[in-house]
């Protein structure tokens, strides 16, 4: 019995909490109260929302200010209407924002601006205990995955740029040094240089050891008759979405 007493007395204070804070009559609007908290709680979540984007991850100043901002917006967006439909039509045009961003953004931004308009949400119909669960499980996750190896490109990516006389034929001469350096190799594109004197063979290489690139370029050099190499890591694409 006593058991039974502390389950029920235990699922009360967690409906407590996962409960709205605005009171079940919506059409005589919210009180000032209600309001203050919803806004501030959906502040403090912006700002947690774009710490946790600013983890290991670049980014600008504006981008951080929309993030933090976001949450409040989209809060006062929701709190203006009443009646499920009202709800309905705010929210879909809040999410719909996301397709007119002024630049591309990448994967990591665009899910911590649907983040960011989810808490804003939440905030706005007054759960807040669910809008800090759910950046709490979120941004946990996002800091695991960022930390761990989990989707890391394998190998070591690099950009080779080789020159070459146009008296020598490209085709397969560098395949016994790709084949001892490196676990795979692909070339890009070829590009005549110097008036057509020259090829210059761009490849995309996976290096077995970084250590060894020394070697491996020491042995293109005998190759290609000691003309410019450029080794380099490979530039980073943006995701976008």
């Amino acid at each position: 019995m006593f058991l039974g007493i502390r389950y029920r007395k235990q699922q009360k204070e967690e409906a407590i909490v996962l409960n709205s804070i605005i009171s079940g009559n919506t059409s005589t609007g919210v009180t000032l109260t209600e309001f203050i908290l919803c806004t501030g709680g959906a502040l403090v979540l912006g700002i947690l929302i774009a710490a946790v984007h600013m983890y290991k991850n670049r980014y600008t100043k504006n981008f951080i200010l929309t993030l933090t901002m976001l949450p409040v917006v989209v809060e006062a967006v929701i709190m203006l209407v009443n009646g499920n439909l009202g709800t309905g039509v705010a929210v879909m045009g809040a999410f719909s924002l996301v397709r007119f961003r002024s630049v591309p953004g990448n994967s990591r931004e665009i899910g911590s601006l649907f983040l960011a308009m989810a808490v804003g949400l939440a905030a706005g119909m007054g759960y807040l205990g669910i809008g800090f669960l759910l950046v709490l499980i979120v941004g946990a996750a996002t800091i695991l995955f960022v930390t761990i190896p989990f989707g890391e490109e394998r190998g070591q990516g690099k950009d080779l740029k080789i020159t070459i006389p146009e008296s020598l034929d490209y085709s397969g001469i560098f395949d016994d040094v790709f084949e001892k350096y490196t676990d795979g190799a692909e070339l890009i594109k070829v590009k005549t240089v110097n008036m057509g004197s020259l090829y210059e063979l761009h490849y995309q290489v996976q290096l077995k050891d970084q250590k060894l690139e020394k070697a491996f370029l020491d042995d293109i050099r005998c190759r290609n008759g000691n003309l410019n190499i450029v080794c380099g890591r490979i530039a980073s694409e943006r995701e976008e979405l």
